[in-house]
């Protein structure tokens, strides 16, 4: 595979640095969707078709404006295997919905993965931006940016009173997803969490896991995203997101202070007992090995463990997933296979 790189490291650079509230946020995303106009959507196209919308949106790369964003490689999900599709996947770089796309799908990823741009997904055009930390506005920034040289170049499927027209309804307006993933494990503690979650939902957002709609929570990690793209601005959804997610901020952190001021040690404990099993363990599944990181990271953030950083623990949180497992072993493994390379690569990583 041309690029092997976005599948065989597990750390995408941009993060590698921090952003802002970086402790509870693990990151902000902007997604746009696009489909062009007079032009099948995706599942009904036929493979010239599909071929046709490919060559169009690749020749908007070579606008010069697009160099501000570094160079972009096509990656076609043609010349992938399953395992490569998988690990972008489990990097974010694609959606599921990509992966099991055959009729000329690619993306198009930046140098440091920060920037995606996915062809014939469940529409023609998909614009993600990812940045570490609270950044949403910054990814918003980035993404429309992206999106209005694409938009001088080609004609958009648009009703003056929908909005962007997309292939499923729920995008149908400003075709904005914007999310922010985020580690809320004293929420979850102190047993506050859904009170919480159930008043994100009544402001027109929603609580997804880590690979969005239809994935588990696991690891305390929770992606809340806007739920409404029609009848609001594409400022009034960004808006409401910080929002939202700064309110989230304030409650987890009093929740940690909390912790600490009333039941310490019990906290070192807990982390600790995290800490040793997985230096020692010689099976962990994915959900405990889930657990087990954020005990850690918390213990990390909270001062109790001052000799790991957290971006050992953002490689892990991807190393550990059943593709990356399988394609840094270079073996094909059952379930309890992988639960047992999952210690073992565990063991060797935090043992270093």
């Amino acid at each position: 595979m041309a690029n092997r790189r976005f599948t065989e490291q597990p750390l995408s650079e941009w993060m590698r640095s921090g952003g802002k509230e970086s402790e509870i946020v693990i990151s902000s995303r902007v997604r746009i969707a696009r489909n062009l106009l007079n032009r099948p959507f995706p599942m009904l196209a036929t493979n010239q078709q599909s071929e046709d919308v490919l060559n169009q949106l690749e020749s908007v790369l070579a606008d010069e404006r697009m160099q501000q964003f570094g160079q972009l490689s096509p990656v076609l999900l043609a010349d992938l295997d399953e395992l490569d599709k998988k690990v972008l996947v489990e990097k974010h770089l694609i959606s599921p919905n990509l992966a099991n796309e055959s009729r000329s799908g690619a993306v198009f990823i930046s140098e440091d993965e920060s920037l995606s741009i996915m062809v014939n997904e469940e529409d023609h055009l998909r614009i993600q931006c990812l940045y570490p930390g609270l950044q949403v506005q910054e990814a918003w920034d980035k993404a429309t940016s992206v999106d209005d040289i694409f938009e001088a170049h080609v004609d958009y499927a648009f009703d003056d009173h929908r909005g962007f027209l997309t292939s499923c309804p729920t995008n149908v307006g400003t075709g904005l997803r914007a999310s922010v993933m985020m580690h809320l494990p004293a929420l979850v503690l102190t047993q506050q969490i859904n009170r919480i979650l159930s008043a994100v939902s009544q402001v027109g957002l929603t609580v997804r896991g880590i690979y969005g709609e239809g994935s588990e929570a696991t690891g305390n990690l929770f992606q809340i995203s806007n739920q409404i793209t029609l009848g609001q601005s594409e400022s009034e959804i960004i808006e409401n997101l910080y929002s939202v997610v700064m309110q989230i901020i304030e409650h987890e952190k009093s929740a940690r202070e909390r912790l600490l001021s009333e039941s310490r040690l019990r906290m070192t404990d807990r982390v600790m007992r995290s800490y040793g099993i997985l230096l020692y363990a010689a099976i962990m599944d994915s959900k405990e090995a889930a657990q087990r990181l954020s005990d850690v990271r918390l213990g990390v953030d909270l001062g109790l463990i001052d000799a790991l950083s957290v971006q050992v623990l953002n490689e892990l949180t991807v190393m550990t997933q059943p593709g990356f497992l399988q394609k840094k072993f270079q073996v094909s493994m059952s379930p309890g296979e992988r639960d047992m390379y999952r210690a073992k690569l565990i063991r060797e990583k935090l043992g270093k």
